[in-house]
């Protein structure tokens, strides 16, 4: 594969990490966001992101949102040969404003690329079978040119705190993978809902993306007028020595908007679904569910176990259940 023929490849690292903030700082004697943290082994999650970006393009055509209040958090990390080029945003603004400080980053880098979004704040297990998804669903945006096509975890239990997709229509352009179309989402549904949701074939909404770069910023513009101006104006000053004014002033009076909530749910017919079959997901956004993970592949955290007894004992249990599907055993060490 040619460097004009790989996708851009935009990690998402500007979020704070503030459910993980009672861990980290008993953990560590103060916050550090949970992409910047190894809880196990040497590598940070965003480390693992990047990684795994670097085996969907080269280096290159990795672009890294960071926030710039993270940047000693950056520079105290150890640089690494898949790094790519690292952009800074001004201020946690929710979901969406880092999405499109990437875009439009990617599009002046190469208007015609497809792009692929990786949160780098996820755990997914086994690496290598997750990094083949996403480059299924690369061909699938090259394909549904008109669609954005995200990535579905399956449920491996009734979860009412994360984001859920209801596929509908086999879209039936993809036969090594099938992609359907989606009849809507539900955002963080009640336990009973959740259940209904199970029991339907909803999947877990990862935020992992891949479309083409046109065609996001298109869907951008028409469910998003609110902040396309900011990001219009941004475009044309990237690579000019007014740059980091316009994206200063644009990040003053820009407003918080969500990007699951205020696009995608919006865009529900321009949206493409796929299962991230045989792949364990799951966002950590809970130290529990770290510690569910790990066990889960065989291995421990980094953190002391003491630190959740409070958190296992409201649980009802002193062991976090294991989450791994039936038939999803161990495959390799996480590092």
């Amino acid at each position: 594969m040619t460097s004009m023929t790989q996708p851009m490849t935009v990690v998402l690292a500007g979020g704070d990490g503030m459910r993980l903030r009672p861990l980290t700082e008993r953990w560590l004697g103060r916050h550090v966001p949970k992409q910047y943290c190894a809880f196990t082994g040497t590598r940070s999650m965003l480390d693992h992101t990047i990684d795994r970006a670097a085996c969907l393009c080269n280096p290159g055509r990795i672009l890294t949102v960071v926030g710039r209040h993270h940047r000693n958090l950056l520079r105290a990390r150890t640089a690494r040969a898949t790094d790519g080029a690292f952009i800074e945003q001004p201020a946690n603004l929710d979901t969406a404003p880092g999405v499109l400080l990437g875009l439009v980053h990617a599009m002046h880098r190469d208007p015609d690329a497809t792009v692929v979004f990786l949160p780098s704040d996820h755990f997914v297990y086994p690496e290598w079978r997750f990094v083949a998804r996403v480059q299924v669903a690369i061909q699938a945006a090259e394909r549904l040119a008109d669609r954005i096509v995200l990535l579905g975890a399956e449920p491996t239990d009734v979860e009412d705190e994360y984001g859920w997709i209801v596929p509908s229509d086999d879209l039936g352009r993809q036969p090594a993978h099938r992609a359907f179309a989606v009849e809507s989402f539900v955002e963080k549904p009640a336990p009973a809902e959740a259940a209904r949701l199970h029991a339907r074939g909803a999947l877990w909404n990862t935020l992992v993306l891949a479309a083409r770069a046109r065609t996001l910023w298109e869907i951008a513009c028409e469910r998003l007028p609110n902040l396309i101006p900011f990001f219009a104006v941004l475009q044309s000053a990237i690579g000019t020595r007014h740059e980091r004014e316009v994206l200063d002033e644009a990040y003053e009076t820009m407003p918080r908007v969500n990007f699951s909530s205020e696009l995608l749910e919006r865009a529900a017919d321009r949206i493409a679904v796929q299962s991230l079959d045989g792949v364990m997901w799951n966002d950590w956004g809970q130290p529990a569910r770290i510690v569910e993970s790990l066990l889960a592949i065989g291995r421990r955290p980094a953190f002391n176990l003491q630190l959740l007894g409070d958190e296992l004992a409201a649980r009802g249990d002193s062991r976090p259940p294991a989450t791994v599907r039936a038939g999803a055993a161990p495959e390799a060490a996480v590092s």
